[in-house]
């Protein structure tokens, strides 16, 4: 058994937004496998399946960013998860957008929905999918940035790298976390690694 969460903030009012790509990206994962997100349990909406030969559940969390461990911990405990069997989908404003970068561990780097994760877990060894929603402009607030909505010329690029980001948790699934970032660390162009995000 394996999980899939999306962070995002639930509501119209935030979708779309940049700060809920992890949303889109179960979304995209749903479309893709013929699976709903119907059922409402662990404090999120949830669909369950297979993929790649491996049965899983699709989470939004809908606690709220800054809450998301609250989700998290629910389901790792119900279905008795070890962290590295939990993927974490999330926005990353260093990355450009149209890159994903995928990790085993790490720290929250300032992204308050890793951050609840982290203290509920009570470890920051549970991989997580990064997706880039670009820079903020000099001088504009961060909130104000990832809040917003993509420029309409990136459309296509959040859709085809939505695709590349389902693809990537398809590949965790079957393949494992090693062959994921060996096979979409590398798409786009090289930013520097940093671990720096949002904290919103």
């Amino acid at each position: 058994m394996k999980a899939v969460i999306g962070l995002g903030n639930p509501g119209r009012d935030y979708a779309g937004t940049r700060h809920n790509i992890g949303f889109d990206t179960i979304t995209a994962l749903t479309d893709k496998f013929g699976l709903k997100l119907s059922d409402r349990k662990f404090k999120g909406i949830c669909a369950d399946g297979m993929i790649a030969g491996q049965r899983v559940v699709l989470i939004q969390p809908q606690t709220y960013m800054n809450l998301s461990g609250e989700c998290v911990r629910a389901v790792a405990d119900f279905y008795k998860l070890a962290p590295e069997d939990i993927i974490i989908i999330c926005d990353d404003v260093n990355l450009d957008v149209g890159r994903i970068r995928i990790r085993k561990k790490g720290s929250a780097g300032g992204h308050n929905g890793l951050k609840s994760i982290i203290a509920h877990l009570g470890t920051d060894e549970f991989p997580r999918i990064r997706v880039g929603v670009g820079e903020k402009r000099e001088g504009q607030d961060l909130a104000d940035h990832v809040l917003g909505r993509f420029k309409r010329e990136d459309e296509e690029t959040i859709r085809e790298i939505l695709k590349a980001a389902a693809g990537a948790v398809e590949t965790w699934l079957g393949e494992g976390i090693d062959a994921a970032m060996n096979r979409y660390n590398s798409l786009g162009k090289k930013e520097k690694d940093t671990e720096k995000t949002d904290s919103i």
